[in-house]
């Protein structure tokens, strides 16, 4: 394979504030050859996700950071092009791990057979992979959703958000989102079936949640904290729950981290607030994903994806997560 060359994006440095492309070094190396138990797979789809940009800081998280000069960590959809154990063939097509880069070395063990036949590619990246498993086992297994409850989700346009708030619905909750701009929200009201949304960019949040949830919030998915969250707080209800999924808001700050402000919410309303890595599920993924793909069969499950074209496009493609700018579940087509 080594007359193969192969494009890949290596971290040079710690970013700070929003990534840029002199953060990386956009190199040309050959293709490697797979060892035992390995494959050689040609990347079809990245999945680009806010986590990114927490695996690029030196400090303690709940996964290792990327070493500098090492290959941006990703996961990815590829096509097997030579393989070197017997559960994978010339042609399978894979979910894992690859990196930001057109062909990648990876363990057969690391990586799941999808089937292309079933749904597009990019899915498997977005409400079939994990962003589908961090609503499913967020929302179900530490929000605990009853018939009758109200569920308010942020990002509520993006990957995690838009199958979290669907998710609650298949359970018999009120679903409300808050997303930025009138499109987005007129997607998860008219085709998600959200109950009811709030323009971040464009209404007051804590109004447009008083007239929506005029009980108080149950639940409280959140993907974006700082001032949604400390808003989401002082609306809780009783024993609400508040899921602490994400908190894109504050990924690219020079200074410290806006934490919540409104904690003592938990506190008067005898709430609970919890946060998780989906990684932890992991041996569980086989229910979600059995779970996911039977809703989706049926029609109760839908999912978008905002596809860009080009590896070399990674580091500004990147920057439209924190921006608010992608609709759906953003992924580059390699």
């Amino acid at each position: 394979m080594s007359t193969l060359q192969n494009r890949q994006f290596k971290l040079t440095s710690r970013p700070v504030g929003m990534v840029k492309r002199s953060d990386f070094e956009f190199a040309s190396t050959p293709v490697g050859d797979p060892g035992p138990g390995e494959a050689l797979v040609k990347v079809l789809y990245l999945s680009l996700d806010p986590a990114m940009r927490g695996w690029m800081n030196a400090g303690r998280s709940y996964i290792a950071p990327v070493g500098l000069g090492e290959v941006m960590r990703a996961g990815g959809v590829a096509s097997v092009v030579a393989s070197n154990d017997p559960s994978l063939a010339v042609g399978d097509t894979v979910v894992g791990g690859t990196g930001v880069q057109d062909y990648a070395v990876v363990k057969a063990k690391e990586v799941t057979k999808v089937d292309p036949r079933l749904a597009p590619l990019p899915r498997y990246l977005g409400a079939l992979g994990m962003p589908g498993l961090t609503a499913y086992f967020g929302l179900l297994d530490i929000g605990q959703p009853k018939e009758g409850e109200t569920v308010v989700v942020s990002a509520a346009s993006g990957a995690v958000g838009a199958v979290a708030g669907q998710i609650a619905k298949i359970k018999g909750c009120r679903a409300i989102g808050i997303a930025g701009g009138p499109d987005k929200c007129r997607y998860i009201v008219e085709e998600l079936g959200f109950d009811g949304a709030v323009d971040y960019k464009n209404e007051d949040v804590r109004a447009g949640l008083a007239r929506h949830c005029p009980k108080g919030i149950d639940i409280y998915f959140d993907n974006v904290g700082g001032d949604i969250l400390d808003t989401a707080l002082s609306l809780l209800a009783r024993r609400a729950r508040v899921i602490v999924c994400g908190a894109v808001s504050q990924y690219n700050n020079h200074e410290s981290i806006h934490g919540p402000r409104n904690y003592l919410s938990l506190l008067v309303n005898h709430a609970l607030m919890e946060g998780f890595v989906v990684f932890e599920y992991a041996a569980r993924y086989p229910e979600g994903m059995q779970a996911l793909a039977g809703w989706m069969a049926s029609g109760k499950l839908k999912a978008r994806e905002d596809v860009i074209e080009g590896l070399e496009t990674f580091p500004e493609t990147l920057q439209k997560l924190f921006r608010g700018e992608n609709f759906g579940k953003l992924v580059i087509k390699v």
